[in-house]
């Protein structure tokens, strides 16, 4: 199927031209997007667990889960761009559910080989449409609408993404994870065909979610296909386009490039290693954590909301620097800590980071006009950090036996999206 032959189906109209009836729809179409890869983005710690403990790998192995993810991103960002800069934003979220659903029903013959690399191609092509569809939903959302709310339009459309970080655990908790009772130590003590009939078992138990949701996802790409999407275009200008280096002379953007690359490595270093680090620090098995895990999702999500509706009384950077800082605190109780109230700390850390990956993204684009898209592609790219910053986790946590000391890693994260937030974030077309 060649997607440019629906790109006339398309209303190409200016954004000060469009009304709230012309875009409230598609808003709300748009906004639905970011439940599902919510769903792909926080089932993944939940894979970690069971993937680790299923091929009994180190924490460095059980990072490469969200490596196969997340350099998905680096190198389709810029791919899925130029698609939209040629066919719109409606054709690259087309291709980018084809290739969600695709990567998705890969998870069977995956199962079937028992092999953990095979689950990471599969993942990765699943990451590939996610990064297609992010890259177009992400702006889509900032410019179907009056500018000065665009903060806020985003943040209440990453409020699905969190409530797929609330349901996600759920699932994975009653479909993915299997014989929680057995131990690394008994799976190292086992004979040659009962170790591989465990990792058979093990293995099939993703087949089910991830068929269910490519179908899923295959007839949301059929209605999208059939539906008639306003396509936004900025009004015409003399003004030359500018390259993807003259971008990164732009101030703030080049900052929200650098603090969405640590802090996405930094949340997912928080969400990915939950169950491994409840493990540690406050002895619960990986059905006991989850629990946790499905309330982590939730505050993220009420996270969202609340920090939405603060934003109708502070101004976005003002909040992202306090939400940094008291994050920082949290994380630094979490490393040093022991007992139960190490979980509690995580709980509060989802709570607060829940804005910032919307908030660094719209203010990253501001006042861009036609390099929006071009922009928006290069921030989609920093999601790499969560690819590289993960491994800086489990290689610490490796090498001192301690994955909380692991977790040093994205204290640091945060201290770059303070310095956005606090300085940053200005924009500056100059320098």
């Amino acid at each position: 199927m060649n997607l440019s032959d629906h790109a006339p189906m398309e209303q190409e109209i200016s954004t000060t031209a469009i009304s709230r009836k012309q875009y409230l729809f598609p808003l709300i179409l748009i906004t639905s997007l970011f439940f599902f890869w919510g769903l792909v983005h926080n089932i993944d710690p939940t894979l970690i667990a069971h993937l680790k403990k299923t091929f009994t790998l180190n924490n460095l192995e059980s990072s490469l889960v969200d490596f196969s993810v997340f350099i998905a991103y680096f190198l389709m960002a810029i791919p899925a761009g130029m698609m939209m800069k040629k066919w719109g934003y409606k054709a690259g979220i087309v291709f980018g559910l084809l290739l969600f659903a695709c990567g998705a029903f890969l998870f069977i013959p995956a199962a079937n080989t028992h092999q953990y690399f095979y689950f990471l191609g599969a993942l990765f092509i699943v990451a590939s449409g996610l990064a297609f569809l992010e890259t177009a939903a992400n702006p889509y959302v900032t410019v179907l609408g009056p500018p000065q709310t665009s903060s806020f339009r985003l943040n209440l459309a990453q409020s699905f993404n969190g409530i797929a970080a609330a349901i996600a655990p759920i699932i994975g908790k009653y479909t993915i994870l299997t014989n929680t009772e057995v131990t690394k130590e008994s799976i190292q003590q086992m004979d040659v065909a009962t170790k591989a009939k465990f990792i058979e078992e093990a293995s099939n138990s993703v087949k089910a979610p991830f068929m269910v949701l490519g179908l899923i996802i295959l007839a949301v790409a059929v209605i999208f296909i059939f539906l008639k999407l306003p396509e936004i275009k900025e009004q015409s200008s003399s003004v030359k386009e500018k390259s993807i280096l003259e971008i990164f002379k732009i101030k703030h953007t080049r900052w929200a490039i650098v603090a969405q690359f640590f802090y996405v490595g930094a949340q997912i270093c928080f969400s990915s290693f939950f169950l491994v680090y409840a493990e540690k620090a406050a002895g619960l098995d990986h059905h006991s954590s989850s629990d946790y895990l499905v309330v982590y999702g939730a505050l993220f999500m009420i996270g969202r909301i609340v920090g939405t509706i603060f934003m109708r009384f502070i101004e976005a950077p003002k909040l992202l620097a306090i939400y940094a800082l008291l994050a920082m605190t949290l994380t630094i109780v979490a490393i040093f800590g022991s007992g139960l109230y190490t979980i509690y700390c995580l709980l509060g850390i989802g709570f607060f980071i829940s804005i910032m990956f919307p908030t660094i993204f719209a203010l990253g684009i501001k006042d861009l006009g036609e390099d929006t898209k071009t922009a928006s592609s290069l921030i989609i790219m920093s999601i790499v950090g969560g690819a590289v910053i993960p491994l800086g986790l489990g290689y610490i946590a490796d090498i001192t036996h301690n994955i909380q000391y692991g977790y040093s890693v994205p204290l640091v994260c945060l201290l770059v999206v303070l310095y956005f937030a606090y300085k940053g974030y200005k924009p500056s077309f100059n320098k």
